[in-house]
C-alpha cells in the first residue's frame, strides 16, 4: 500500500499481515480519542493511567504495572455504581493501531449516547447483529468452521490468526477477569500461548467490535523497528522496508522565492587570430 506520510511514519519496516505486528509499547494512540472529549486522567503510584468519562460510565485502564499481561482494560457501565455492562480487554502484545480503532468508535458512541456505547448486540437487527462484526473477516477470505456445537472460528488466511465465539450462557464475572468470554480473537499457533490477544464480553456493542475487525483485517501492512520486532514476527511475517522520505516537492512560494537567474557576464576570449588591443593616447 502507498504511503504518503513518510516523514510521519515510526519504523524502518512493514509489517505484513498487520496482525503479526507487536505492540508499539505507546499507550498515547489508544488514549488520545478519549482524551480529546475531555475525560478525567489520572495515573496511580505504579505508572497505570486510568481514563474516566464525564458520567463515570465508562473507563479505561492502560496497565503496564497491572497483575496480569492485559494492558489495555475497557469497561461500560449503566450504573457507575454497579457491575460493568460489558468489559474489553487487549494483553501487552497487542498492535496498537487495534486498540486505537476500538477507542476511536468508543468515543464515536459515547458522544452519541447510551443507547450507542450500551447498545447490547441483538440478532437480526440491522446495525447491531453481532456477526457484523464478522464480516470483515469473511470479506477478506477468513475462513468459517465449528468445530463443535458451542462455538464457532474464523481463520486469517495464513492460519495464524483465529476468532473465536462461543454460544450459549457464559458466567458475566469470568468473563471479565479471564480469558473465557464470548469474543477472543488471538494470534499464534495455539490459544493456550498466543502471541498476542483481545477479549470481549457478551454485551460488547457490535459496531465497537466492528471496528476492531475491520481495523485487524486491512490488508495495509504496519510500520515497525526492525529491531524492536520478535523472533515470532520475523519468522512468519514479510517484512519489507520503508523507503526513505523522498525530497519535498517545492511549493509556489519556494519558486517565487529563488532569486532569478542572471545571464554571465561577456567575458572576451583571447584567441590566436585575436589582435593586440591598440594603445591609447599617451597622456
Amino acid at each position: 500500500m502507498p504511503h504518503d506520510d513518510h516523514d510521519t511514519i515510526d519504523g524502518d519496516v512493514y509489517v505484513s499481515p498487520r496482525h503479526l505486528a507487536r505492540s508499539t509499547a505507546v499507550g498515547d494512540p489508544g488514549l488520545d480519542p478519549l482524551r480529546a472529549l475531555g475525560w478525567d486522567l489520572h495515573h496511580d503510584d505504579l505508572g497505570n493511567a486510568h481514563l474516566t468519562a464525564p458520567d463515570g460510565k465508562v473507563r479505561l485502564g492502560y496497565l503496564p504495572a497491572g497483575d496480569d499481561d492485559g494492558l489495555w482494560r475497557i469497561n461500560a457501565y449503566k450504573d457507575a455504581f454497579g457491575p460493568p455492562a460489558w468489559g474489553v480487554c487487549f494483553n501487552d502484545a497487542a498492535p496498537t493501531e487495534f486498540v486505537t480503532a476500538f477507542t476511536t468508535a468508543l468515543a464515536e458512541a459515547y458522544q452519541q449516547g447510551p443507547d450507542h456505547y450500551l447498545a447490547r448486540p441483538l440478532a437480526g437487527s440491522a446495525d447491531r447483529d453481532p456477526f457484523l462484526a464478522v464480516d470483515p473477516f469473511i470479506d477478506r477470505g477468513w475462513q468459517f468452521n465449528r468445530p463443535h456445537p458451542s462455538a464457532f472460528v474464523i481463520t486469517s488466511p495464513g492460519g495464524l490468526a483465529t476468532l473465536e465465539y462461543t454460544t450459549g450462557d457464559l458466567d458475566p464475572a469470568i468473563e471479565l477477569e479471564t480469558r473465557d468470554a464470548r469474543w477472543h480473537l488471538w494470534t499464534g499457533t495455539s490459544s493456550a500461548q498466543p502471541f498476542w490477544y483481545a477479549t470481549a464480553s457478551t454485551n460488547t456493542p457490535a459496531a465497537l467490535l466492528r471496528a476492531v475487525t475491520e481495523a485487524v483485517a486491512d490488508p495495509a501492512p504496519l510500520p515497525r523497528w526492525r529491531d524492536d520486532t520478535s523472533s515470532y514476527v520475523k519468522d512468519h511475517a514479510q517484512l519489507s522496508p520503508i523507503l526513505p522520505p523522498s525530497p519535498p516537492s517545492p511549493t509556489p512560494l519556494d519558486v517565487r522565492r529563488r532569486p532569478a537567474a542572471h545571464p554571465a557576464a561577456s567575458v572576451p576570449r583571447w584567441s590566436t587570430t585575436s589582435r593586440p588591443a591598440l594603445p591609447g593616447p599617451r597622456r
